[in-house]
């Protein structure tokens, strides 16, 4: 018989969006957890499509497209359709499709697109690496969101090639979070709080002050999912014990789990 989960009772804050965040949930109750969900992040449009549609229009004179998310997957075949623009290229001139996750891999299926290479690990400069040389000389579309950094546009000119970024989505805060759930925040009475993206942080200390926030980080556990999302977390002072570096939702719930499955975490008062 199976013994009782570490995360049996815990209550994990989960700031994913609610359209996002069903399967995560559910791997995360499944171990017995109370999920509270505070999305601390939405998606909208482009506040201007039309430097997308440029792009979109001109998809055969690029030699590679990198999907990052699931999102600039999302918004970009949403708008493809609108247009009616499809993704079949004759052999002779079709880019090399690459995604970051197999999320994002498995969204582009869905959407009728088919990757040619998903990144091993799940991160952007895990992609750019893996792929390195054959991307050199190469023109390359990368379909983001407006707060997207230059990480990956430097890496890729650094390799010889020559960078397109396009707007394909929007990232927003959220205009009514939930007071329960920030009070109980406040007062550190949840066990965990989840970040799957810089924004999402960077947004709670716009409800927060960030001192408090970082206080607070040595009450709470706070979890990062990927690399990149734990890195602004620490750079801005916070203290990030649980960190998922595989973003699926069974990786993120073992993370989480094993976290409280230490004899190392200390008590949390």
């Amino acid at each position: 018989m199976r013994g009782k989960s570490p995360l049996s009772g815990k209550a994990v804050v989960l700031t994913r969006a609610y359209d996002q965040a069903s399967e995560l949930v559910s791997a995360i109750e499944a171990e017995g957890a109370r999920v509270l969900l505070f999305p601390l992040v939405g998606f909208a449009p482009p506040a201007d499509w039309g430097p997308l549609d440029t792009q979109l229009a001109r998809l055969d004179s690029f030699g590679a497209i990198l999907f990052l998310s699931k999102n600039a997957v999302r918004y970009v075949a949403e708008r493809s359709r609108t247009l009616g623009i499809g993704w079949d290229f004759p052999p002779a001139r079709r880019p090399l499709l690459a995604a970051v996750g197999r999320g994002t891999e498995q969204t582009a299926r869905r959407e009728g697109m088919w990757m040619d290479y998903v990144a091993q690990k799940p991160s952007a400069a895990s992609l750019v690496r893996e792929l390195g040389p054959s991307l050199a000389g190469r023109h390359v579309l990368v379909p983001r969101s407006d707060r997207g950094d230059e990480v990956l546009p430097r890496a890729l000119e650094e390799l010889g090639a020559e960078v397109t970024q396009v707007i394909a989505y929007r990232t927003t805060a959220p205009e009514h979070p939930d007071r329960r759930v920030l009070r109980r925040i406040r007062r550190a009475e949840v066990d965990a709080l989840l970040f799957s993206s810089p924004s999402a942080f960077q947004n709670l200390c716009a409800l927060i002050p960030l001192r408090d926030v970082v206080r607070l980080s040595s009450k709470i556990g706070f979890a990062a999912i990927g690399g990149t999302t734990a890195r602004a977390m620490r750079e801005a002072g916070v203290r990030v014990e649980i960190e998922a570096r595989e973003p699926s939702a069974a990786g993120v719930a073992s993370a989480l789990a094993r976290y409280y499955r230490s004899p190392a975490v200390r008590r949390r008062t």
